[in-house]
């Protein structure tokens, strides 16, 4: 783990290692001072003269001068290094998930990896900016404070020692005791996250059906809880202070008690009030840095599930990946599937997907019908390598796409999946993610083939329509046909509409597969649709349930042969007469 966010660090290695480096200069500032001060005192005692009062107070504010400046540039030099480390392990977080499959995200959810990108980054940002600074601050002071007492205290620094097996015992029982605790509250993080991140996806659900109330209450619950959790562990916390109060006093007591016994009744010892104030002031050094301590570790308990959380993320695997000697072309649009079966987990008892045995010809129109949970959207995810299949294989161009680069095969196969998700920008900056080198007429022929244009025309700013986060400012139907242009824009050689139709009119439907006939008949249409309307023209028709296909043909062929198909599509059609006959 240790080694895993180490590697962040990189180019802010310098500024970490002058943080400590500036950091131990400072504390020989600091514990020069009361060796000084010492001095000073003693020379005041014996009646010397203003000069020398002068010469070494004047060195006392050098040392603070120098103390401070070595400080300032720590501080300055730590908060780089913690802010750049932090920069670089949310950038390595998002890159690392940009390459993850389906399979990785849903191994950890989108909610845990935002919590994980955000509250984890921040913790162990905090951590690291101690680590640097703090935690090389404290040990160094506690050394050279102990040596610094025992020089000027000898036998009396004893009670500095017996102190520390104490606080060491009350911080391993408080690490203890809350470890678990915050390891609970990181998951319950990821569940509020989660029921926040449903709430405002469906927003217009909630309010359709009016469970505002029930959402709250989830909402409470799940606050409540990592409210609970939090409450405990920090009441836990809050027995260092009192300990750490403890101590101080009982050092304060032990020191100012046999010291003025050895300045008043053993003159000859050489113990002096100068002495005994710096010992003073190395004993409280020593025990705020024994209680700054401590803080770290209340740091470090909490940050060490995030730290955890984060390598995990940094350390998967992502389980569909190029090979090594990539394929770099595809040749055409043929698919084959051959004997696939998918399953979704290694684990899993049901296969989403078996026995798949298909073929499908550059540029045939393949249509796809089958109910809800027939594995329809699982069949075409394959064809991309969104998933990858757990037996056989899928070809495309005549090769396993396993052996292509994926960003080669991902370029030739356009999906336009069952959820569209448009992003917050202009119309053009949308659909130039299908193709960044787009010119303006390319854009509007797209979208001419997919019925967008008639829309687009009617906004004031055209194509520099600003469109809101997630399509917000737009109709479904309208979302689904801005989908499909940026889908062409990438000329593929495969194109998949994955019940991207379902909410445009059937006369825009019959448009737009009238498009795709006349102006990409080489590339290979695959519609998975509820209407037979939309797939009735295909060259081929796969019918599926169960995650099985039950029946492949044209329309004429599945309507002599299919008793399924010949079912959906007599209720869809006599309900279309029935309509057309009321009116």
């Amino acid at each position: 783990m240790f080694k895993t966010l180490a590697a962040c660090v990189r180019e802010y290695k310098g500024k970490s290692i002058a943080s400590a480096v500036l950091v131990a200069l400072e504390v020989i500032m600091e514990c020069l001072i009361p060796f000084v001060a010492a001095i000073l005192i003693k020379n005041i005692d014996e009646g010397c003269e203003l000069s020398v009062v002068v010469r070494w107070g004047a060195l006392l504010i050098l040392l603070a001068c120098i103390s401070l400046t070595f400080g300032a540039l720590a501080g300055g030099a730590c908060a780089t290094a913690s802010c750049g480390f932090a920069k670089n392990l949310r950038h390595d977080l998002y890159v690392r998930v940009q390459d993850f499959s389906f399979e990785n995200i849903d191994k950890f959810s989108s909610a845990s990896l935002v919590t994980r990108l955000t509250t984890d980054v921040a913790n162990v940002q905090m951590s690291y900016m101690m680590l640097i600074r703090v935690a090389i601050r404290s040990p160094l002071m506690l050394i050279f404070a102990l040596v610094m007492g025992f020089v000027m205290g000898g036998s009396m620094a004893v009670i500095f020692l017996a102190i520390v097996p104490v606080l060491a015992f009350g911080l391993i029982m408080v690490i203890r005791l809350t470890m678990p605790l915050f390891r609970r509250v990181f998951r319950r993080y990821d569940k509020l996250n989660e029921s926040i991140e449903e709430n405002i996806i469906g927003a217009r659900v909630v309010k359709s059906f009016v469970r505002e109330k029930y959402e709250n209450e989830k909402f409470d619950r799940e606050a409540k809880s990592v409210c609970a959790d939090f409450t405990k562990a920090e009441k836990i916390l809050a027995f260092n202070g009192p300990l750490m109060q403890l101590c101080v006093y009982s050092v304060m007591i032990f020191t100012l008690y046999f010291g003025a016994r050895a300045i008043i009744a053993d003159p000859a010892s050489g113990f002096d009030v100068g002495k005994l104030s710096a010992l003073i002031t190395y004993g409280v050094q020593i025990l705020i840095s024994l209680m700054t301590l401590s803080m770290i570790f209340v740091m470090l308990t909490i940050s060490a599930e995030s730290a955890v959380r984060i390598s995990e993320v940094l350390r998967e695997e992502a389980s569909v990946i190029s090979p090594k000697e990539p394929v770099m072309q595809v040749k055409n649009g043929d698919v084959v599937f051959e004997n696939v079966t998918f399953r979704y987990s290694k684990t899993a008892e049901k296969a989403a997907l078996s026995d798949i045995d298909l073929s499908i010809r550059s540029g045939e129109t393949v249509g796809i019908l089958g109910g809800t949970g027939s594995s329809k959207s699982t069949l075409v995810q394959l064809i991309s390598r969104l998933y990858d299949v757990s037996e056989g294989r899928v070809l495309v161009g005549g090769t396993d796409v396993r052996d292509y680069d994926l960003t080669v095969l991902r370029d030739s196969v356009a999906v336009v999946l069952q959820k569209n998700v448009l992003f917050s920008g202009t119309i053009r900056e949308n659909l130039l993610w299908g193709n960044a080198s787009a010119t303006d007429e390319e854009i509007k022929e797209a979208c001419r083939m997919a019925c967008a244009d008639e829309f687009i025309e009617t906004f004031p700013e055209g194509y520099d329509t600003y469109i809101e986060q997630g399509g917000a400012n737009v109709s479904g139907g309208q979302k689904q046909r801005l989908c499909i242009a940026r889908a062409l824009l990438k000329k593929p050689k495969v194109l998949i509409l994955d019940d991207s139709t379902s909410a445009v009119d059937t006369r825009t439907d019959a448009h737009i597969r009238a498009a795709f006939a006349s102006f990409i008949p080489e590339t290979t249409k695959i519609i998975i649709a509820q209407r037979v309307a939309s797939v009735m023209e295909a060259d081929k028709i796969i019918l599926m349930e169960g995650g099985k296909i039950t029946a492949v043909g044209n329309h004429e062929t599945l309507l002599r042969s299919s008793d399924v198909y010949r079912e959906i599509y007599e209720s869809q059609c006599r309900t279309g007469e029935e309509e057309v006959d009321e009116k």
